[in-house]
């Protein structure tokens, strides 16, 4: 199958082996510009199992880190304002305790989070059944791998939050806006996900079919 990523499908696989003293061997990737293109999401996410989509849906429609969407519980989810309260994140207040953050979600996520609910019976205390970050990461570059993508070792979850940063970008969402968001600053923006706009009119309809409505122009009534 062919992807339109050609700009990093043609560069080798930027990874660099190390020994600990352990004698483990770990692989280190030396580049972490890499993002999905949306034919790319849509042919991963349509390989995956069934039991692993939610985990995918959530990290591509939220731009969350995996920790922070696995501590999500049903009650943080209000959909009457379509947003989430994520209080399990990596910012710290000066008290040391955790700074929560909301974020927006669109009508069509907040949709299939109530099919989650209804067909679980999960109840305002329960956790979503999201997988752990090991497994995920292992159920991603595997997955990768098979649908023919050639620097699928280039891959992490963390590039997942990139991919939803940098299309909120792209459909020109205020930088501000998203900066919040994901929960930092416009400078980290600019330093470590922001990259060049190569996608075009398809790739931006894609977008929107993946991540729907989010932080569009949405009729309040």
């Amino acid at each position: 199958m062919k992807f339109k990523s050609n700009f990093f499908s043609k560069q080798e696989t930027s990874q660099r082996e190390i020994i600990r003293k352990d004698g483990k061997k770990y692989t280190i990737r030396s580049t972490r510009m890499r993002f999905f293109f949306p034919d790319e999401w849509m042919s991963f996410y349509d390989y995956l199992l069934p039991s692993q989509k939610p985990t995918f849906n959530f990290l591509i429609n939220t731009g969350a880190r995996i920790n922070e969407i696995r501590h999500i519980l049903v009650g943080d989810v209000d959909f009457d304002r379509q947003s989430i309260i994520i209080k399990y994140t990596k910012s710290r207040n000066p008290d040391k305790t955790r700074k929560m953050r909301v974020i927006s979600i669109s009508q069509q996520f907040a949709k299939s989070l109530k099919k989650i609910i209804r067909d679980l019976k999960l109840k305002a205390e329960d956790k979503f059944p999201l997988m752990s970050t090991p497994g995920g990461n292992i159920a991603m570059k595997k997955t990768l791998k098979e649908i023919g993508i050639k620097d699928w070792k280039d891959f992490s979850i963390h590039n997942i939050r990139k991919t939803t940063e940098v299309w909120l970008l792209s459909l020109n969402i205020d930088s501000l806006k998203v900066a919040k968001h994901m929960g930092h600053t416009i400078a980290i923006a600019e330093k470590f996900y922001v990259s060049p706009d190569t996608f075009n009119y398809e790739d931006k309809k894609m977008m929107r079919d993946i991540i729907g409505d989010l932080y569009s122009q949405r009729e309040y009534r």
